[in-house]
């Protein structure tokens, strides 16, 4: 019999039917603690109850009306990203990748509307920005294009944190007109942008007219210790997206943009049938107020340098480790061989984890997690990674 659903994941064998805070609960009734918290999603962890509260009172209210009315939770959510981000409007989506798409559209709609002859935009190597033909083509890794060429055109690639070969880039192409990076390479093994090289493509951006913009779908929403990555640097790009932990697992993804980028839309360049709609924001409304009442972006801070340290300690004396590395909740432990085994391995002690780029561990927790269950996926981890 063929499986109804596609084959597009090579899912581990356990299904979730129940979770609470950090704990996940399979159909057997075994508990897991969720390092991962869906792939970044879940920062309030699962079944929190205000996000509950919030979703049960407002389906009993009003679900979709579409974007051809006002709706009056859209606006609020709306300022209150502006007020955060620094940011003057906001487009609103449904995942990170359409974030994306319309940060693409608005750099090349800019760039034809100046009469830039092909309009580039320049990317990074090991970055991932979507699965969309555009956010595919623009990601920094050749698995996620191999086999749906043709590819779109006007991407230029740049080593990751290397300001001279964007230096470079800007003084040999004429037709670039923006910079797409992420401030932490969470795809690509939690590779992490230096502050200064942020500042000084600041300044090339600013000098050569080219909006910069910054991805944080996965960065975003208080897990790097600042609400966005990108404001441990002290600068504003010109576009931010985010999408994954802005309503913890509620579907929604945001393009936010400032000066002249910020009116290049006008009716009819771009639409989302479902983005934006009553339900996405009022549960995006009550995640932001939760993170910024309990500080969870400092919490994320803390206690992302305490496991930091807490893992260099425990692994000091491995000769499997290349690199201990990490901001707020976004941790990567890179191993000098593949370690895909590990996740399995976690698994059966009831530890929740990912390896990305074959051989670095993925950490990404709830915002929510308590200082035991951080020492208890250091204690387990570290004693894998010593067994190796």
């Amino acid at each position: 019999m063929v499986d109804p659903i596609m084959n597009t994941y090579g899912r581990l064998q356990v299904g979730f039917v129940k979770g609470e805070g950090a704990w996940l609960y399979d159909t057997e009734g075994n508990r897991y603690l969720d390092a991962l918290a869906g792939l970044g999603v879940c920062a309030l962890g699962h079944a929190h109850p205000k996000v509950t509260k919030t979703i049960a009172d407002q389906a009993g209210q009003l679900m979709h009306t579409s974007n051809l009315y006002q709706i009056p939770l859209q606006q609020e959510l709306a300022e209150n990203l502006v007020r955060i981000s620094k940011m003057d409007s906001v487009f609103f989506a449904n995942t990170g990748a359409e974030a994306n798409e319309c940060a693409i559209k608005i750099s090349r709609l800019h760039g034809n509307k100046n009469s830039v002859a092909n309009p580039s935009i320049v990317v990074a190597d090991g970055s991932f920005h979507g699965r969309t033909l555009a956010t595919l083509t623009a990601t920094g890794n050749r698995k996620v294009q191999a086999g749906f060429e043709p590819l779109v055109n006007g991407f230029v690639r740049a080593p990751f944190n290397d300001i001279d070969a964007f230096r470079k880039i800007g003084e040999n192409n004429t037709g670039v007109i923006a910079v797409l990076i992420e401030a932490i390479q969470g795809e690509g093994g939690i590779q992490i942008a230096d502050d200064q090289y942020l500042k000084e493509l600041r300044d090339i951006c600013d000098q050569k007219g080219w909006f910069l913009i910054l991805d944080e779908v996965q960065s975003g929403n208080g897990r790097t210790g600042e609400y966005f990555a990108y404001q441990h640097a002290g600068i504003l790009p010109d576009i931010v997206t985010t999408a994954k932990g802005l309503a913890n697992g509620f579907p929604i993804g945001v393009c936010m943009a400032r000066g002249d980028a910020a009116t290049v839309l006008q009716p009819g360049n771009h639409g989302s049938t479902f983005g934006g709609g009553p339900l996405a924001c009022a549960v995006a409304l009550s995640v932001i107020e939760t993170i910024e009442k309990e500080k969870l972006a400092q919490r994320a801070a803390q206690l992302g340098d305490r496991m930091l340290e807490s893992f260099r300690q425990k692994l000091s004396g491995s000769n499997r480790i290349q690199d201990i590395r990490g901001k707020g909740l976004m941790l990567g432990i890179e191993l000098n061989i593949p370690c895909a085994e590990l996740v399995q391995q976690a698994k059966e002690k009831g530890i929740l984890i990912n390896v990305t780029v074959d051989k670095v561990v993925r950490l990404l927790p709830p915002l929510i997690i308590s200082d035991e269950q951080a020492d208890e996926i250091i204690e387990t981890i570290s004693d894998l990674i010593n067994a190796l």
